[in-house]
């Protein structure tokens, strides 16, 4: 099996420990163990002295399955299955259904693994453009164009990455009706939940029964250093994962599961602390772009990750690279999308590291 490097995380890998400031990464500020433990007041450590290091639950344990069904409307606890962050969630829907001559039609540019990994296991696979001029919105009538007899799933980013732009609910329902035509499943990588109350955003499992919600406590939750995830769908896909996910992982490990049921419970606390970091922090953002002339943006839906246009004299790789070593602030340059001439920011960073990043970023612009 061939595949290119994956851009986004190729580019992290070797620069992020690099960063005096990290504007690159698309999580909403983590959590330290001990403001988590704070914030929701509960006795992690005592509880995790009681257990025993085993495998612990496989599939994720009975309170971790039931906090994740809470967050669909018809989701039987049972149709939920653990996995290591949302790239493992993509990874097994994809491996679990895509076959050599099948096709794919992904959204792009988006997350990586939603072309690249069906093309490595022998898909054909059609990309359906998102279009700057339209708030990085795709086209209804060109998957209606591009839909087969043998279109086998469309993939989604919703929240889109590295563009943060979400499709609405009626939206997603037009691309339920496309994909209904010829009984194409519908995979969304849903890692980023919008802040923004005006946005009507639906999980795709909510929507269509052949929809696969995948999701992670990564970026929307602030815990990506437990690695859990999950996918959300029918009874009948549920069974064929377990088969697939067998081949693929045990488990998350007992401290990760416990620790995500600690978030999971307290999801309304974590999520009025997240708000507030998302769009205190937007407004910042939103502040400097008005003022700083090399750069333009659409503004994302209140979510944690942008893609800023830049006005320079190199190409947006150069210029990243050369940003991190003369100031190290860290973006990650378009191209690990293949989308030149842009860079992701991700604007919830601490909000001291946010102010100080984007003020060196400007003045870096400004001779550059």
């Amino acid at each position: 099996m061939k595949i290119p490097e994956f851009g986004v995380e190729g580019w992290l890998n070797v620069h992020e420990r690099e960063a005096k400031y990290d504007l690159a990464q698309s999580t909403i500020t983590s959590f330290s163990m001990n403001e988590l433990v704070k914030l929701t007041d509960s006795d992690v450590y005592g509880e995790l002295d009681q257990q025993k290091m085993n495998y612990g639950w496989i599939e994720g344990s009975p309170t971790f399955k039931k906090e994740v069904s809470k967050l669909y409307k018809n989701v039987d606890p049972d149709n939920v299955l653990q996995t290591n962050g949302a790239t493992g969630a993509n990874m097994l829907a994809i491996y679990s259904l895509i076959e050599p001559g099948d096709h794919v039609i992904s959204v792009y540019p988006s997350y990586q693994q939603l072309y690249d990994i069906p093309k490595s296991l022998g898909a054909d696979v059609s990309f359906w453009k998102l279009h700057e001029e339209d708030n990085w919105y795709p086209d209804i009538e060109d998957l209606k164009k591009m839909i087969r007899p043998n279109t086998k799933m469309i993939c989604i980013n919703n929240a889109n990455n590295p563009t943060g732009t979400i499709l609405d609910r009626k939206f997603m329902e037009q691309v339920v009706e496309v994909a209904k035509t010829v009984g194409a499943y519908v995979l969304v990588d849903e890692v980023y939940l919008p802040f923004d109350d005006s946005v009507d955003f639906a999980p795709i499992i909510d929507l269509y029964d052949k929809g696969i919600s995948t999701n992670s406590l990564s970026k929307t939750y602030s815990m990506p250093g437990i690695r859990v995830g999950w996918t959300a769908t029918n009874s009948e896909l549920a069974d064929l994962f377990r088969k697939y996910r067998d081949y693929t992982m045990i488990c998350s490990g007992v401290f990760s599961d416990q620790a995500a049921c600690v978030v999971l419970q307290n999801r309304d606390k974590v999520l009025a602390r997240n708000k507030k970091i998302v769009l205190d922090n937007l407004k910042i953002f939103k502040d400097w772009v008005e003022r700083t002339p090399k750069v333009s943006c659409v503004f994302p839906n209140g979510v944690s990750t942008s893609f800023i246009k830049m006005d320079t004299k190199k190409s947006s790789i150069d210029f990243c690279r050369d940003l991190l070593k003369d100031t190290g602030v860290l973006l990650v340059p378009g191209e690990a999308f293949d989308v030149p001439g842009h860079a992701r920011l991700g604007y919830c960073a601490p909000t001291e590291t946010l102010k100080k990043g984007l003020e060196v970023l400007g003045d870096y612009l400004e001779k550059n």
